[in-house]
């Protein structure tokens, strides 16, 4: 069979199998209700024999093994089939006219303004204003509550009385509940006739009505495309993506979650319990953009990694990979790597990253924390503590080289692999190898936009600075109580009025972490004021005053001075200096012409 064959079909064919289960949903599509316009739009377009879109299916038994549900509406004890199709795209549709068409429950619609709450419906046609060419179609389209009332006035008013068959009968309003069911609708037939006296124009009505009305929805026809269930999962999760522009997107998370739910395992439940986890830790809020699709990356890295080394294939965390999981190896590292994790946290917070908004890449946990998992399981075999240079070398390569900024399942796979290698003894890690870090490469520093921006305020609080207006250490706790934040140590204000140029009294060498209350009384103040309320205000001594400012790698002197030029030189070789140490490699080019060029001077160590 062909991977993808299409064919349209009668909706009324379609609407049957999703009542008798043969057709259903996939778990990984969540429940949605449309609201009361968007649904009468689509019996606009219905009852109008307006195209609405192909639907998707796609086809069961093969490996891509789902747990199914049924569609919103049916009636469980009605559904005796096994399903043979899941849909992919079209859920939407297919459910509102199955309630509209198909269901004798009221229609599950949403408040347009709160689309939590849900409001119960049921559908008629205005028989006279369908066939009236003056007529607006949707105008022609009745909601009406679930006691079949419509009413104005806040309630107080009834408008229109659907309650009954005779009130339907009365006002002309066909139930469009009962349309594909042929004893129904020729039983609500005789009954119109009968209640207006088997009128001959009531007759001519209804006729009219049902040649170009009701049989037009029942030959209402839809383009059906249906998926082989010989298709990978890949596939499929990269078709659904491209077709499914409405809803929910499919992620890969959601995609697993699926397949272990057919085997009984509720992933995005265990997921909730591994976050609450990261949450409770001392260092969890580092992990608190982790998420479910990070944590499956990073158990497939470390799975494939193990088998690895038993000759089982290669490392890799693709997309086909992480889909391919395997619900036995999941629970058997499952421990393990949230351990894993919550020890990645607390090497973070070690390199001076205290909030997740300040990690450069979140990406970079991804293989941090199946490192420090297989380490785990190794029980310190493989010395990583006694190595903790090497892998901090690696991170900060990572950080400054801006290696993590795309695509990054090579650089995982490569990453695991050679750190324990160069751990051995053996060559250094791709990472370490590509980074290179260029002098200028400071002045575009900008914003938290950049990696390496956030990298230099890490190390910067990783060396334990003192706040400049008290003199106290900087640490975990005062940096998250007093609202740190990075702020530009010649103020703003101050060097606008000075002229100084501003691609470098806005980069990242005139700026430090500061706490909000110091920055406040910094102001936009030169540099020689504010240090007199160091000392006079607060009472500092002058080597306090002094270690405190020379704690952010400031020449204390030039900033007695004001003298903006000097500090900015001597600051960006001191900030130059730390990023080669963090690194452990030269960084070539501090005396380039082009450096030269934007300093005015080498940047050679001083």
């Amino acid at each position: 069979m062909a991977s993808v064959e299409s064919n349209d079909r009668k909706l009324n064919e379609l609407l049957a199998e999703v009542a008798n289960g043969k057709t259903q949903l996939p778990d990984f599509q969540r429940s949605w209700v449309w609201d009361n316009t968007q649904i009468c739009k689509l019996i606009e377009s219905i009852t109008s024999g307006y195209p609405m879109g192909a639907v998707m299916y796609l086809m069961t038994g093969g490996d891509v093994h789902f747990k199914y549900r049924l569609f919103t509406g049916v009636d469980k004890n009605a559904a005796t089939a096994n399903p043979e199709y899941l849909v992919l795209d079209g859920q939407q549709r297919l459910t509102t006219l199955f309630q509209v068409l198909a269901s004798k429950k009221p229609v599950e619609t949403c408040l347009e303004t709160k689309r939590n709450k849900k409001i119960l419906r049921y559908y008629y046609l205005d028989i006279k204003g369908c066939l009236d060419s003056n007529t607006d179609r949707l105008d022609a389209i009745i909601s009406v509550s679930e006691n079949k009332t419509l009413t104005e006035d806040i309630g107080r008013n009834i408008k229109l009385d659907l309650s009954s068959p005779k009130k339907e009968y009365e006002n002309l309003k066909f139930p469009l509940n009962i349309l594909f069911s042929p004893t129904e609708t020729m039983h609500w037939m005789l009954g119109l006739l009968a209640f207006y006296h088997n009128d001959p124009d009531i007759l001519s009505l209804y006729t009219q009505f049902n040649e170009k009305v009701v049989q037009r929805i029942l030959d209402y026809q839809l383009p059906v495309i249906k998926l082989s269930k010989d298709l990978p999962k890949e596939a499929v999760c990269q078709i659904f993506e491209n077709v499914n522009t409405g809803g929910v997107p499919l992620t890969v998370f959601e995609l697993v979650t699926a397949t272990f739910a057919a085997d009984n395992y509720n992933l995005r439940e265990d997921w909730e319990k591994i976050k609450a986890s990261f949450a409770s830790k001392k260092n969890g809020e580092i992990l608190s953009e982790i998420y479910g699709a990070n944590f499956l990356q990073s158990m497939t890295l470390l799975v494939s990694y193990k088998k690895s080394l038993k000759g089982l294939g290669a490392v890799t965390c693709k997309k086909k990979d992480v889909l391919a999981l395997d619900l036995k190896d999941y629970l058997a590292n499952h421990d393990l790597l949230v351990q894993g994790f919550c020890d990645a946290a607390d090497f973070l917070v070690h390199q001076g990253f205290y909030r997740s908004k300040d990690l450069p890449y979140s990406s970079q946990i991804v293989p941090l924390a199946a490192i420090f998992a297989y380490n785990k399981e190794s029980n310190g075999t493989l010395h990583l503590a006694h190595h903790h240079e090497l892998l901090c070398r690696w991170y900060w390569c990572g950080v400054f080289g801006e290696l993590y900024g795309s695509a990054n399942e090579a650089r995982y796979a490569l990453d695991i692999a050679n750190i324990f290698e160069w751990i051995k003894g053996g060559n250094q890690p791709d990472t370490v190898v590509r980074a290179s870090f260029q002098p200028t490469r400071l002045l575009s520093m900008r914003t938290r936009n950049s990696a390496a921006y956030k990298g230099v305020m890490a190390l910067i609080m990783q060396d334990s600075p003192n706040d400049f207006m008290t003199g106290n250490k900087m640490d975990v706790a005062s940096y998250i109580d007093e609202s740190t934040d990075i702020h530009h140590i010649f103020p703003q204000a101050y060097c606008i009025s000075q002229k100084y140029p501003s691609n470098k009294w806005d980069s990242v060498v005139n700026k430090t972490p500061i706490y909000a209350s110091t920055n406040r009384s910094i102001g936009g103040r030169a540099p020689s004021e504010y240090v007199k309320t160091m000392r006079t205000t607060k009472g500092l001594s002058e080597d306090v005053v002094r270690n405190a400012i020379e704690s952010h790698k400031i020449n204390a002197d030039y900033l007695f001075a004001d003298d903006f030029d000097n500090y900015f030189v001597d600051r960006a070789i001191r900030l130059l200096n730390r990023i080669e140490s963090a690194m452990g490699k030269v960084i070539s080019g501090r005396d380039s012409d082009e450096t030269i060029k934007e300093f005015g001077r080498p940047l050679l160590s001083l």
